[in-house]
């Protein structure tokens, strides 16, 4: 950060006028859209950076999650957008497709009041028809991963040629995820006059580079946040797949005791879904988003607050300002990549010297959020353990037990259905304690009281996820062996946590390590923990994946593209008792990875060596047995048969 850079805390002194957005620049239906959104006073980088960019400044800003930034760069794009101009006019790339969703969920609720204004998520996972649909229909402001991006250019379905606008949010990470190549690429695609903010968490020496090279003349905003929450609110967190999150929030509904409570997800269809999921399950839940008219919305809240419904599915814009005493627990179904969401969600309980709680659900891939969380609050969420079949079968024994006991001091319906029982003691010869249990699971219905801690599949898949972060290997050490990639395999893992996966792109496709992990992260949902070792070879690559992998994202990775090449994915087949190579150079090398020296198979060909792009026979010369090796001044023999 250079001298004159701008550094200012997350608020004004008391002594300093508070600017409002109007006086910042913003005017019009994007003004409308904020104060109905509640917004009302800029936070420090929205007063640094909205004038800056609504002046045609780039800007390079240092700030945490959570400070405003989406605000900050959204707001002035908006207000200068040309709804004539049907090609692309604004890019924000951003590292995940977790965060680039939110930024186009904050994008489409600016332009609540903006008609016309056409907004595409660019990421990895989604069909590419629709996204080519939309880019055919024309877009103003794109929002995307790196590695989606890269495809649409090199298809060419993207046109930046009107480019005016280009933002780079959480640039940090973006570069530790592998993507500092293809961001590059990106931005060596777009128009030379163009409008370049970065934000950045941190400013490393790649950061700054990167500003220096494409960045004009940019205005430094530095930032540090200053987002506390209630100590009165129990944080906790849960490790859990995407998959499991509908079962995972069940059974913590099952033993939790709590009075109401309010469900987080990012979308506003997910609310739907997620309250009519919960319904079927037996539980008092509803859902609030931006489009449930304001009269449906008050009486579901006055329900909420009257006892006649337990569970709240929300999104933030939906539950801003919203305070029901009943509201003993909050849950992250999504986790905000916002810290400033998280503190405002969070703080719809422990209100008024209350106690509250809050459960986040994070995703493999989302753990980095943890840390921006704990930076941003100054307080560390525990990590909680999914409830056992054990605690759910107490917990539903305890309630029968509770139920009996309510039954039991009913004493004038007890009298009338003992008269029952008696008489079908006496005419079926029956013990009263049978006809007891019989009635239970008369009461009980077609779900079985008890979970059968035998077969449970959901608490060992958490507990995969949720499992201590191991030492898999030196880091430095990792990283130096996959740039080693001269046919030396890295050493593999005996306790199989990892399966070898083969892909169609090597060193001849002038691939790097990062690379591979930047666009199977982004398309598959990947995080940094899941990949193994890499092993690059002349033709493909070999990428150690959690041996749990989820056929879904597979199923997710088949379209996947690296350098423009389909990878065509797939568990790698190569002979079980392969050990590791040699390091040697490539001089000789065929297509397969093997050395210059001659090599027989088992299938009865020469010594000559042999080409395939098929890569089968994965073994060096000097894995075979002793007996098997030929030597030197032995002669060829030819082929029995030909290919």
């Amino acid at each position: 950060m250079t001298e004159d850079a701008v550094t200012h805390e997350d608020a004004p002194t008391e002594t300093e006028p508070t600017p409002g957005f109007e006086e910042l620049g913003i005017s019009g239906p994007v003004l409308a859209a904020i104060k109905a959104l509640g917004y009302e006073t800029p936070s420090a980088i929205q007063r640094e950076t909205i004038p800056l960019l609504i002046g045609g400044r780039d800007v390079l800003g240092t700030a945490q999650t959570g400070t405003g930034k989406t605000a900050a760069f959204a707001l002035p794009i908006l207000e200068n957008l040309d709804l004539q101009q049907q090609k692309p006019q604004a890019l924000v790339l951003a590292p995940t497709r977790e965060l680039a969703l939110q930024v186009a969920e904050a994008f489409e609720s600016y332009a609540a009041k903006m008609p016309g204004v056409h907004l595409l998520p660019v990421y990895g996972g989604q069909g590419y028809g629709v996204q080519l649909s939309a880019l055919r229909r024309g877009v103003h402001i794109v929002v995307g991963t790196p590695g989606r991006i890269m495809d649409h250019l090199a298809k060419g379905t993207l046109d930046l040629s009107e480019l005016k606008n280009l933002v780079l949010d959480e640039a940090d990470e973006m570069l530790k995820m592998g993507f500092a190549e293809d961001v590059e690429q990106i931005l060596a695609q777009t128009p030379e006059e163009k409008q370049v903010a970065l934000f950045s968490a941190t400013m490393p020496a790649a950061i700054r580079r990167l500003a220096q090279q494409y960045l004009h003349d940019p205005e430094e905003i530095a930032v540090k946040g200053k987002t506390t929450t209630n100590a009165n609110i129990t944080q906790r967190y849960l490790v859990v797949s995407y998959a499991q999150k509908v079962d995972a929030l069940t059974r913590i509904l099952e033993v939790e005791n709590f009075e109401g409570m309010i469900v987080f997800v990012r979308t506003k269809n997910e609310t739907e879904t997620l309250a009519e999921k919960l319904r079927a399950r037996g539980y008092s839940a509803a859902a609030i988003n931006g489009d449930i008219p304001q009269p449906m919305r008050e009486r579901t809240v006055g329900q909420l607050k009257d006892g006649k419904l337990d569970i709240l599915v929300a999104t933030d814009v939906a539950a801003r300002g919203l305070d029901v005493e009943r509201i003993s627990h909050v849950v992250n179904f999504d986790i905000p990549t916002d810290t400033e969401s998280y503190v405002h969600r969070i703080g719809r309980t422990g209100r008024a010297g209350r106690s509250g709680d809050a459960i986040s659900f994070i995703t493999p891939r989302e753990r980095y959020l943890l840390k921006h969380i704990e930076r941003a609050t100054r307080q560390q969420p525990a990590q909680m353990q999914l409830p056992t079949t054990e605690d759910v079968n107490s917990t539903r024994l305890a309630r029968f037990d509770d139920a009996i006991t309510a039954a039991l001091e009913e004493s004038g319906r007890i009298e009338r259905f003992r008269d029952i029982i008696a008489h079908y003691v006496r005419n079926h010869d029956v013990p009263e304690g049978d006809v007891a249990a019989a009635l239970a699971i008369v009461a009980q219905g077609e779900t079985p009281l008890l979970l059968d801690p035998e077969n449970d599949p959901l608490s060992a898949a958490v507990a995969a996820e949720n499992r201590p972060q191991r030492e898999r290997n030196d880091r430095s050490g990792s990283r130096d062996r996959d740039r080693d990639d001269r046919g030396s395999r890295p050493e593999r893992r005996s306790r199989g946590d990892y399966t070898p996966y083969r892909i169609e792109v090597g060193r001849r496709h002038r691939v790097e390590p990062r690379q591979i992990v930047g666009a199977l992260a982004n398309e598959g949902g990947l995080g940094r923990d899941d990949f193994g070792a890499i092993t690059i070879r002349p033709d493909f690559s070999i990428v150690e994946l959690p041996t749990n992998l989820d056929s879904s994202v597979l199923d997710r990775l088949r379209d996947t593209r690296i350098s423009g090449r389909l990878i065509e994915i797939q568990r790698d087949s190569g002979r079980p008792n392969r050990g590791p190579r040699r390091d040697r150079d490539d001089r000789g090398r065929d297509d397969r990875g093997y050395g210059d020296r001659p090599r027989r198979d088992d299938r009865g060909y020469g010594d000559r060596p042999r080409r395939d792009d098929r890569g089968s026979g994965d073994r060096s010369r000097d894995d075979r047995p002793q007996d098997d090796r030929r030597t030197d001044d032995r002669p060829p023999r030819k082929p029995r048969h030909k290919d």
